[in-house]
């Protein structure tokens, strides 16, 4: 059996009082821990923003295509979708990467799914200490 590391982050923050689709994205990423300070250029952000286009299209997409696209080097693409991909929000496939759905809140669904299986195994890893320790 394969061991899969996901690490979800939840951030809570403050939504913008303004509706606009561009805040509403970032404080969606940054509530999941995927932006963060150090990201000057807001690069993460971009490769998230193309990832999302490319779903819709329906079409997985390179590391090299994403690069060219938002001229940025392939090693900072890689890097941000290793994070994606360790958030569980992409899925890498024949040397092409795709959200795992093509819907944002089909995304926050599946991930409240993960996190809620993570919850109840961590509950019966628990259940099972406290029995061997008597508690």
């Amino acid at each position: 059996m394969a061991f899969i590391h996901q690490k979800i982050t939840i951030v809570k923050i403050r939504r913008p009082t303004e509706k606009n689709v561009n805040d509403d994205l970032q404080f969606l990423g940054n509530s999941l821990g995927l932006f963060n300070l150090r990201d000057k250029d807001k690069s993460c952000f971009r490769v998230f923003i193309e990832l999302l286009k490319a779903a819709k299209r329906k079409q997985p997409i390179s590391s090299d295509e994403l690069a060219y696209r938002l001229g940025l080097t392939r090693g900072t693409v890689v890097h941000h979708i290793n994070r994606l991909m360790e958030a569980g929000i992409v899925i890498h496939e024949s040397k092409r990467y795709f959200l795992r759905v093509d819907r944002l809140q089909l995304l926050i669904q599946e991930l409240r799914k993960d996190i809620m299986r993570t919850c109840d195994d961590l509950e019966d890893i628990a259940k099972e200490i406290d029995g061997e320790l008597r508690l």
